[in-house]
């Protein structure tokens, strides 16, 4: 066992009181640091007021206008017939018919009330229909067919919101006030994003450049709305900036190197067309800055934590012995973690492997296609600010949390103030 270990095991036992007592920081330490937050806070707050955009919808008009209009309607009947000889089709289940017609009434818009009539959908993907249906209907009154509606979609408004409303009541009955705090921050994260990130992009602002704003801005906000601001939130959120800096550098040089432009499916297709003032490889680089940033976020405050759970256990630990004990931690969370990434990455990106594997095409091939290769660009980078993210932030909370100077008062004051526990208390 080495020396830092044994000496946690140890004093585990008899330093209780340590919970209750700050670990004093020095002048220096809390000067760097509040020097450093409000440096990071008063940027991302220019940056949200220099790229917030300013169109008169809030954000730019495609250059090539959707006229397709959607309206809700209700299944009230079906009325199969045999499909026409000849007509060419995919084999559907036995339960289904996708020849016919059917009568569904509308629930919206200025004609709400009215039954119209409209063919039985068809093909791969298309939707299964029965009376009562709740259905969404796309409106083409200069369809060269003479169908003015088609059904293209099923309402699903309700189940979502139901399994919404399940996975907060989750989330509260576990981790009641801290849960309710994690909720609330999720619900900034998706405001930043909606009403900043999402809007200024369309808006034709540099995507990375709003990336890493509106990832400050949901990481200053949130870490300390969920965990409380304390040396353990302020440690982490430097350790996040830290790791979020690399990625975007290291994701900047790969899709470079990689000659990658960020148009490689039908989705990002469509939108250069559309949206015609979209930087496309920024839009790449902003894509991986933020899915980055759940994870570093994540690995930043395990990392802090741990730390700080080891200088309450034995305060007369060093930063060095601090810093090896938590960086074993850190160590197995990694291994599990990387794995995690490359794993989602890979979900999101089945359907594309079995269409390169459908092929029958050289391995070199299918790794180099310009699909794949943005999703290893993804992966590779993530990780490796991943790790950087461990003994950086351990090194901070470590430095952090060790005995500078003389012992403060016990609440402390400046960038981190000590929180003192109270018995049976739960966040």
């Amino acid at each position: 066992m080495s020396d830092d270990t044994s000496a946690v095991t140890e004093s585990t036992t008899g330093a209780g009181h340590s919970h209750h007592a700050r670990l004093p920081l020095s002048a220096g330490v809390r000067r760097t640091g509040l020097t450093a937050l409000v440096a990071a806070a008063v940027l991302t707050l220019a940056g949200l007021v220099w790229l917030w955009p300013h169109g008169a919808s809030g954000t730019a008009q495609p250059t090539q206008p959707d006229t397709e209009q959607r309206i809700a309607a209700t299944v009230m009947s079906l009325h199969p017939a045999p499909c026409p000889p000849g007509e060419p089709g995919f084999p559907a289940p036995a339960d289904r018919v996708s020849c016919g017609t059917a009568r569904a009434t509308l629930t919206e818009g200025p004609d709400a009330g009215k039954e119209v009539s409209t063919g039985m959908p068809g093909g791969p993907g298309a939707p299964t229909v029965k009376v009562g249906d709740r259905i969404v209907l796309m409106h083409l009154p200069d369809s060269p067919s003479g169908e003015a509606y088609q059904i293209i979609d099923h309402q699903r408004g309700r189940q979502l919101w139901a399994l919404v409303l399940a996975f907060a009541v989750a989330v509260i009955a576990f981790g009641r006030w801290r849960g309710l705090r994690a909720l609330a921050g999720l619900a900034v994260s998706f405001a930043v994003l909606l009403l900043f990130v999402v809007p200024a992009i369309l808006d034709g602002r540099s995507p990375l450049l709003v990336a890493i704003v509106g990832s400050a801005a949901i990481m200053l906000v949130v870490l300390y709305l969920t965990h409380g601001i304390t040396v353990t939130t302020s440690v982490a959120v430097l350790g996040t900036l830290a790791s979020l800096t690399l990625t975007g550098v290291l994701a900047a040089v790969a899709t470079g190197a990689a000659r990658l432009t960020g148009v490689s499916g039908e989705d990002t297709t469509y939108l250069t067309i559309t949206y015609q003032q979209v930087n496309m490889h920024g839009l790449l680089l902003a894509g991986i800055l933020i899915g980055a940033l759940g994870v570093l976020d994540d690995v930043a405050v395990t990392q802090a934590s741990t730390v700080a759970e080891l200088a309450r256990a034995n305060p007369s630990l060093s930063a060095g012995q601090l810093y090896r004990a938590a960086g074993r931690v850190g160590r197995a969370h990694i291994a599990s973690v990387i794995n995690t990434i490359v794993l989602a990455y890979a979900g999101a990106s089945l359907p594309l492997l079995l269409l390169l594997a459908a092929g029958d095409r050289p391995l070199d091939e299918v790794l180099t296609n310009p699909n794949l290769a943005e999703e290893i660009v993804r992966s590779a980078v993530g990780t490796i600010g991943l790790i950087a993210a461990v003994p950086v932030t351990t090194a901070l909370a470590a430095f952090a949390t060790t005995r500078h100077g003389a012992p403060g008062p016990a609440h402390g004051s400046g960038l981190f103030p000590a929180r003192r526990s109270r018995p049976g208390e739960d966040e």
